[in-house]
């Protein structure tokens, strides 16, 4: 899926040999992902394992000691493959999901799969567990805004008035719904979403931490690209009644934040990552002030 980094292979050995006794394998392959090295590791012996490298500049957006804690809860409640190691620095290795195959806009539309993903985000949205991990969004917006002014990093020139329209639309929404934190994945990305065993995953927990669990489900709906009919049917599984009125403008406010936040961090990465991330950071702002209007029109 991507080119193997000739610097990762003597790091991904010595995390083989520290963690399951053995550097020698007989396949590595690049998996995806935005912003760490990840490897599919096949030993000589056909044992099977992910390895995953920290990509370059993520130790300023990532606590990975809150990370490995959600990784932790996220296993223990068994919607995660099973975590063999946690380095400090973000190195990973975990169990490799047998047959596994990344979700796409298009398969995640399937009703049973969007069924399946409201059972895990119940799962972790009710497990009653405060891992004491914050995910403030827009804590984390003021963050992403410095590190753009400090990288000098070019903004949008209307943004100052559409940031005033996304904290408008959460000042009304803050009085409308009472959302308590719960666990949150926060980034579930198609690619975050496999299937394999038999049954669906969630993986990859850097951005988890205790949020209004309306943004996972909203957030879904972005990346898959759901219509009203799938928009509709997540929210009745998630919910597990007919959502009313404010259950929808609480879904269409999490998208506009979802985007807003994605939209900054982005930027951050465009030092690092170039015109992909520019471009991404494009798509994002430009959904977000289509949903800014829809909202605005409710």
């Amino acid at each position: 899926m991507g080119e193997i980094i000739k610097e990762d292979i003597a790091k991904i050995r010595k995390l083989l040999k520290d963690v399951v006794g053995t550097d020698s394998y007989k396949s590595l392959e690049r998996l995806g992902g935005l912003t760490n090295h990840t490897y599919h590791a096949v030993l000589d012996d056909g044992r099977e394992y992910v390895v995953r490298i920290p990509g370059e500049g993520t130790e300023e957006m990532i606590i990975r000691s809150d990370e490995k804690v959600s990784t932790q809860l996220a296993c223990k409640l068994d919607v995660d493959a099973q975590m063999l190691y946690f380095g400090d620095d973000g190195s990973k290795v975990t169990e490799y999901i047998k047959d596994a195959v990344t979700m796409t806009p298009d398969s995640l539309k399937d009703p049973a799969r969007i069924h399946a993903m409201a059972e895990i985000y119940k799962t972790i949205h009710r497990c009653g567990v405060n891992t004491g991990v914050p995910f403030d969004v827009f804590d984390m917006a003021a963050t992403y805004e410095k590190v753009i002014n400090d990288l000098k990093v070019p903004m949008f020139e209307d943004y100052p008035e559409q940031k005033a329209k996304v904290m408008a639309i959460k000042a009304q929404m803050d009085k409308a719904v009472n959302a308590p934190l719960v666990p949150c994945h926060n980034d579930p990305l198609c690619a975050n979403w496999v299937e394999g065993d038999g049954r669906l995953y969630l993986i990859d927990w850097e951005y988890a931490g205790m949020n209004d669990g309306m943004w996972d489900v909203s957030d879904i709906s972005i990346e898959a690209e759901f219509g009203p009919k799938e928009d509709e049917l997540i929210l009745e599984e998630y919910l597990e009644r007919k959502p009313t009125v404010t259950d929808k403008m609480h879904f269409l406010a999490n998208k506009i934040y979802v985007d807003y936040l994605w939209t900054l961090w982005a930027k951050t990465r465009v030092p690092f990552s170039g015109q992909d991330m520019e471009d991404w950071a494009v798509e994002r702002y430009a959904r977000m002030k289509e949903n800014i209007k829809a909202f605005e029109a409710l």
